[in-house]
């Protein structure tokens, strides 16, 4: 991936965010709608064999069915993910394309979720998430559209950093050229740093034509 133009991408990258999160939230509802008036709960339904399976289920839980029975707690820390993210971006420090997709896909899928718990039965911020794709020979645990947006935002979040990618599309230096410019600082200092000659301290420079001359 090659280092971006702050001055060309950086008006792009809100914009682009933007639209990612509201594809990626459409594209989860409009699964879960499908799922609810097509599905029968608790009812699994082979699509490739075992390979992939729709399995209907309300989870009341976190990402993959995990933490049953603390949704108010997951409501409350996605809402504080979704106002982070918006007062981050509205702040310009986003100029990055590729930092612009990640915070995208990771929004777009708080916002699947978070909509569920907001709006779904059984109350306001109790909302069980509707979860219906089943792999069990990659994971034991039902997941969804926005669980798919959320991981696959943390994955490019990590290769991003690997990369030395910065926010503002500037490519961080490598380590190799890090250790240079080290070096080369403390190749300038030690030049600083260079003792005066004994000679010129104690006078003994002074010419011999002239002894009576003071240092």
């Amino acid at each position: 991936m090659s280092q971006e133009s702050p001055a060309r991408t950086g008006k792009w990258a809100v914009p682009l965010l933007v639209i990612i999160a509201a594809a990626g939230l459409s594209a989860d509802q409009f699964a879960k709608y499908l799922v609810t008036t097509n599905l029968t709960l608790h009812e699994p339904v082979p699509i490739i064999g075992d390979f992939l399976v729709f399995y209907y289920i309300k989870n009341p839980g976190a990402a993959f069915s995990l933490a049953s029975g603390m949704t108010w707690i997951f409501s409350i820390l996605a809402s504080a993910v979704v106002i982070a993210i918006i007062v981050f971006a509205r702040r310009g420090k986003i100029r990055s394309r590729a930092w612009a997709v990640m915070i995208g896909l990771l929004l777009g899928g708080v916002l699947g979720n978070l909509t569920d718990r907001l709006f779904r039965e059984p109350s306001f911020g109790l909302g069980h998430v509707v979860d219906f794709i089943s792999t069990p020979w990659m994971l034991p645990a039902v997941y969804n559209v926005a669980d798919i947006l959320i991981v696959s935002s943390m994955g490019l979040f990590l290769i991003l950093s690997f990369m030395g990618i910065n926010l503002d599309g500037t490519r961080a230096p490598s380590r190799a050229a890090q250790r240079a410019e080290r070096a080369r600082a403390e190749a300038e200092a030690a030049e600083v740093m260079t003792p005066i000659e004994p000679d010129l301290i104690d006078g003994s420079h002074i010419s011999k034509e002239n002894p009576d001359a003071k240092p």
